[in-house]
């Protein structure tokens, strides 16, 4: 059958006017780039300070005093309760270590004090360059997860404090495997949910040893250094270095 040249242009034009529209990847959302996954700790994303701000506040001239010993203590029991066996959740190691501060320096920690600053762990606001930091790589197609020692609650009510929501695909909590953080079982969460390989994921440190446990445990490592410190006589260093997370959104751009 022959088709005269105006009837096979109108088929062809009804033809693409009815076809389903393709959905392709635009350049904004298809991800190029080495890692499929990052995975953060809470602190490059959400900052702490004001919580020491607070302690200055209802122990005047012993506020900083008292928050270097109650952050010490904070990270030690976890891991200590981590190698005996006796875990208990963030919140709870986080209650004790600030209780040990304050006796050790001879406070008076009252109910509500105690309440006030442990409580203000779950409402800290981001770091400034974050939610733009976080939206480049969104816009880079790249998928972002949280894998923290804090409890999914509080991870959870940071992320709305500080107006992320949407952000993060998953909010993973070491309290699932009721471990802590350099333990192997802490950072194999991400690998069990994500379903990927230990290269397919980028993991975003906020301390020295949390990125040199993340990095024995054999994730490349993005070390946020926001207070400047030396790196670990651990054995291990991470990939990279920044200052803040406008360092992560450069390097990642180069791992293509």
């Amino acid at each position: 059958m022959i088709i005269e040249r105006r009837e096979f242009l109108r088929l062809a034009t009804t033809a693409i006017a009815t076809a389903p529209l393709l959905s392709l990847p635009s350049v904004t959302t298809a991800n190029r780039y080495s890692y499929k996954f990052l995975a953060f700790d809470a602190f490059p994303i959400f900052d702490p300070r004001p919580v020491f701000v607070l302690a200055e506040e209802l122990f005047p001239g012993r506020g900083a005093e008292l928050g270097n010993i109650w952050r010490t203590r904070q990270f030690e029991y976890q891991w200590l309760r981590s190698l005996t066996g006796r875990y208990v959740d963030f919140r709870q190691a986080t209650d004790d270590a600030l209780v040990y501060a304050a006796k050790q320096l001879r406070l008076d920690l009252t109910a509500n004090m105690r309440e006030r600053l442990t409580l203000a762990f779950g409402r800290l606001d981001a770091w400034p360059e974050v939610r733009s930091a976080l939206g480049t790589l969104k816009e880079m197609g790249l998928r972002m997860a949280f894998l923290s020692n804090m409890t999914k609650e509080m991870l959870d009510s940071n992320i709305t404090h500080a107006g992320l929501g949407g952000m993060f695909e998953r909010v993973l909590s070491t309290d699932r495997n009721k471990v802590y953080k350099p333990d192997p079982r802490a950072y194999r969460i991400a690998l069990d949910d994500f379903g990927l390989k230990r290269e397919e994921i980028l993991f975003v440190a906020f301390a020295g040893w949390d990125a040199a446990g993340a990095r024995i445990f054999g994730y490349p490592t993005f070390w946020v250094n926001r207070l400047g410190l030396p790196g670990e006589e651990l054995g291990a260093t991470p990939d990279a270095t920044g200052n803040d997370l406008d360092d992560l959104v450069r390097f990642v751009k180069t791992r293509v």
